[in-house]
């Protein structure tokens, strides 16, 4: 009887073994960001956001269009540097993924 749940013991640590060794460097903290990301509520207050431009210092409201650009521009890079981040964890460099997660977190408003 004793040996009929050996095989399903062993099974299950070779496959939990399996994935631990499959884990990057910082996949924990990239896991991390994007439950704050997920847990954010939507609104004008939250997802990603960029630099203010020199445009935008010229005492001039910008346009709707302006405003939907540099919200897009925002969203792409900031998935950019959350994908580079999941690249660099994969190939196993630490600093790389370390820089891209912070880029990604300053874009996305979490730092």
């Amino acid at each position: 009887m004793h040996r009929l749940w050996i095989a399903p013991l062993v099974a299950t640590a070779l496959i939990g073994g399996s994935a631990a060794s499959r884990a990057g460097p910082c996949t924990a903290q990239i896991a991390d960001v994007e439950r704050q990301i997920s847990r954010s509520a939507p609104g004008p207050a939250s997802g990603p956001t960029a630099p203010q431009s020199v445009g935008a210092q010229l005492h001039h409201q910008p346009t709707p269009e302006a405003v939907e650009g540099a919200a897009n521009k925002a969203r792409v890079d900031a998935e950019a540097a959350l994908a580079h981040a999941r690249q660099a964890d994969a190939a196993g460099d630490a600093d790389g993924c370390m820089k891209a997660l912070k880029d990604a977190k300053k874009l996305f408003g979490l730092e």
